[in-house]
């Protein structure tokens, strides 16, 4: 007889549900999903840049500030000056105290205040501030000033052809991008439960996203990985490395790593609540499907799959389209 290890902490059903929990749970998904081939055209471009001055990244869509404590970590760049944008300003906040508390934690020389924090270790400098706004907003105020631009699951969200001519006039002439996490069009949840049922609900919850409209106007869309390798040669970025970056979380033993039952939990209800008021869906027959998704979660059972492109590129010295 085969025994099951306990499922990991915290995989019962939460009552409620934390954005910000959420975004630190997935930290460990996002780590083994980036590309590694991408990420290193974005390490090696870096290097280039710290050779000469510090470089300045601009980050859309910041979050809690994985992305900013991931590029310290990985020592990409020694010196650098950070901008994050991040639409709540309580995510923010949390940023800028994670990344103090990260900081002191490694023996970092910390000082700022406010919306800006300095860390300081050897002859390394690193600047990060963080500004509560709207993206497209924000942009503008930061025309040309960015040696590196950043966005990390965040660019599906927006209307690509509309969006990316603004966030890429931040970058200076022969800057460069790394989009990350741009979901294209799978989502996965195994063990079947009812394929006819799975699959009708993995289609509708794709179609709210590409029937999403924030202010009456498009609002990104299911396929932004794929969509993005037009949209950026359209608005004069040459894309230089590409690659998958799928989300996989499935149990092993009968149990998840870190927080990522969490992560799982909050996916399931996330789709819930996009798919509650459809009707192509009857009430009782969704509610049942994610009561199952749930328990298989507690029981470490569930394996979960979205699929995703990262795409590193930059764009024309010159300020035109690369030929």
């Amino acid at each position: 007889m085969t025994t099951r290890r306990a499922p990991s902490a915290g995989s019962a059903t939460p009552r409620r549900y934390s954005f910000e929990r959420y975004l630190a749970a997935k930290r460990t998904v996002d780590d083994r999903a980036l590309n590694a081939h991408v990420w290193q055209a974005l390490a090696e471009a870096a290097a280039e840049r710290a050779s000469h001055r510090t470089v300045r990244v601009l980050e859309l869509g910041a979050g809690i500030g994985t992305m900013a404590e991931r590029l310290l970590e990985s020592g990409l760049v020694p010196s650098m000056e950070y901008t994050g944008i991040e639409a709540q300003a309580k995510l923010a906040q949390r940023a800028g105290r994670h990344l103090r508390a990260w900081g002191r934690r490694r023996g970092y020389g910390i000082s700022g205040r406010g919306d800006r924090l300095v860390l300081r270790l050897g002859s390394g400098e690193t600047s990060l501030t963080f500004r509560t706004g709207d993206v497209l907003e924000q942009a503008p105020r930061l025309q040309g000033r960015a040696d590196v631009l950043m966005a990390h699951a965040f660019l599906d969200l927006l209307d690509l052809p509309t969006a990316l001519p603004v966030l890429l006039a931040t970058l200076r002439p022969g800057g460069f991008l790394h989009f990350s996490l741009n979901f294209d069009g799978v989502t996965a949840f195994e063990p079947a439960i009812d394929p006819a049922l799975d699959s009708a609900i993995e289609s509708l919850y794709h179609r709210t996203m590409d029937e999403r409209r924030l202010d009456g106007r498009p609002s990104g869309d299911s396929r932004t990985g794929r969509h993005l390798f037009a949209a950026l040669r359209a608005a004069g970025a040459e894309v230089q490395a590409a690659g998958a970056s799928d989300w996989v979380v499935t149990p092993v033993g009968g149990s998840y790593a870190h927080d990522e039952a969490y992560f799982l939990h909050f996916i399931v209800h996330t789709l819930e609540g996009a798919l509650r008021t459809r009707p192509e869906l009857e009430g009782r027959a969704l509610a049942r499907w994610v009561e199952r998704r749930h328990r298989q979660i507690e029981r470490g059972e569930l394996t979960y799959i979205a699929h995703q492109l990262d795409v590193f590129g930059r764009v024309s010295a010159r300020g035109r389209a690369p030929r």
